[in-house]
């Protein structure tokens, strides 16, 4: 323990360092009203070129500057192809952009001693387990919120996608080998994070949803914000998610993300969003009064894990607690970006020596829009113009994260070998498979193939279409509907298959199940 502190000082050193010779930006006093007013001009011009280019259906953009809002406006529509328009009060779901709201709350109990950065979490939450028992012991709410806990980044991710509820998600990460030694790796986890959370929670004896409320959503009168995905459905003015179908936005598929509400559940407003980024450029005062002690929020913005650099502008990039720490082209900043790839976008970036913020909600994916909008806005603030085309260099980042690896599946699977192999019976495969980490999975017989049955009491279902010997394929992702992916069977002399890898759940070598029984439970 006594090492870690150590080092955590050595690490706030190292960032007075850093702050001290970083080249620095444009000064407060060099940002003046005119500067501002030309770039919130020239701001709202981009955002409707952006929807009228059809590079979003909607977004709602929120401005802060000096602890007032200063700009507050929506875009475009709530759904494609419908005449509902986006406005500052329009709900949007936000993903990631949750992290730093959850590190807010967290940082308000910090604040009111109820738990700290340090606390333990066999202390608060003696029920969680990692994979091994050193990590487990040592383990604090400050390790899982930078994300160097040593859980893999999809740790959990993938038992959500199959129905498992929270609870039973945290319970079966022990199941999970660590990607890097305690401390040692940055993996950026959404249920290692949720724990955090849920373990900072305990001592209230009330659930994440209303602590979340009671520290930070009605202090600051964010009406419109919850951790709960039931709220979210409840509000008229809300947005759809969007995905490319033939070219076209289209909002195709629906998101609950309660099981990681602290990491991803948050729904929320540009008006709401804007108070809480006035309270975090007033370093924990809000409207004139102290929310958050200071100290307990600074924490969050301490670079503690290292990102690499900003892979469009090119800045240094480093985690906090629920924060991106960035030094880049116009001196600090922090943010964090948040997507669902079945249809959202989010963002927010705050510069706080100018205590200027910008938080952007966008209702599509894959897109850059939020990310190219805030790096313009932030060129005209400092430079008086923009640099270049940020929206478009954003646009190939994300156009690029799922594209590679669909074509990379498809090619795999492109044709099975010839001759191919034929498939055994369906009395082979069929019957009941098993691990500690998915749980049971049941393989029957339909028509003239296989049906894949796994999450709790088989909630999704899986056509199997054959491909060669014992191997077949599924389409398992909505939102890469077109992506292939491999169920190995192992067939042993008897005839029966022992066991089968899902090749979608095999992400952290945990997809093998043994066979339990025949389908009939013999």
């Amino acid at each position: 323990m006594r090492l870690d502190r150590n080092l955590c000082h050595w690490r706030i050193w190292a960032f007075i360092v850093v702050m001290a010779f970083w080249p620095r930006a444009a000064s407060a006093d060099d940002i003046t009203p005119e500067r501002i007013a030309a770039a919130l001009s020239k701001l709202e011009a981009l955002a409707e070129a952006a929807v009228a280019d059809g590079a979003v259906p909607g977004l709602s953009i929120g401005v802060v500057h000096d602890d007032e809002v200063i700009f507050l406006k929506g875009f475009g529509h709530r759904e494609a192809g419908k005449p509902e328009a986006v406005d500052a009060d329009t709900v949007f779901q936000i993903a990631s952009l949750s992290k730093p709201v959850s590190a807010t709350v967290v940082a308000a109990l910090v604040s009111d001693g109820i738990v700290s950065w340090d606390s333990e979490i066999a202390d608060l939450d003696p029920a969680f387990r990692l994979a091994d028992p050193y990590p487990t012991s040592q383990l604090t709410v400050r390790d899982l919120f930078a994300h160097r806990s040593g859980l893999p980044g999809t740790a959990g991710d993938d038992l959500e996608d199959i129905g498992y509820d929270r609870a039973e998600i945290l319970h079966r990460l022990r199941s999970v080998p660590p990607s890097s030694s305690f401390r040692a790796g940055y993996s950026y986890s959404n249920f290692g994070l949720t724990e955090g959370a849920i373990a900072a929670a305990k001592p209230t004896g009330k659930p994440w949803e209303e602590v979340a409320e009671e520290k930070l959503y009605r202090p600051l009168g964010m009406a419109s914000t919850s951790s709960r995905h039931s709220d979210f459905v409840k509000h008229a003015n809300r947005a759809a998610l969007h995905v490319k179908v033939d070219g076209a936005w289209a909002a195709k598929i629906k998101r609950d993300p309660d099981a990681q509400a602290p990491a991803g559940g948050v729904s929320s407003t540009a008006r709401d969003l804007s108070q809480w980024v006035r309270l975090i450029t007033g370093n924990g005062v809000y409207a004139g009064k102290t929310l958050i002690a200071a100290d307990a929020l600074a924490q969050t913005h301490v670079p503690l894990m290292t990102r690499g650099k900003n892979p469009v502008s090119g800045g240094e990039s480093f985690y906090g607690l629920g924060w991106n720490v960035e030094f880049g082209r116009h001196g600090l900043s922090w943010g964090h970006a948040g997507a669902f790839s079945v249809g959202a976008r989010t963002l927010v970036t705050v510069f706080p020596k100018e205590k200027l913020g910008i938080v952007i909600i966008a209702n599509a994916f894959p897109t850059g829009v939020p990310e190219g909008l805030s790096d313009s806005f932030a060129d005209l603030v400092f430079d008086g113009t923009v640099e270049k085309d940020w929206i478009k260099a954003w646009d190939g980042i994300y156009a690029g994260l799922f594209g590679p690896a669909v074509e990379a599946a498809k090619a795999a699977y492109a044709a099975p070998p010839s001759p191919v192999r034929p498939a055994g019976p369906a009395g082979a495969y069929a019957g009941r498979y098993a691990n500690d980490f998915i749980g049971d999975a049941v393989v029957s017989s339909a028509g003239d193939g296989l049906v894949l049955k796994v999450g709790p009491a088989g909630a999704r279902s899986y056509s199997l279409t054959h491909f060669d010997g014992d191997l077949f394929l599924t389409f398992p992702d909505a939102e890469t509907p077109d992506r292939p992916t491999g169920v190995s069977f192992v067939v042993g002399p008897d005839g029966k298959a022992s066991a089968m890898t899902i090749e979608f759940l095999d992400d952290n070598h945990l997809g093998t199940l043994r066979r339990v029984s025949d389908q009939d439970g013999r």
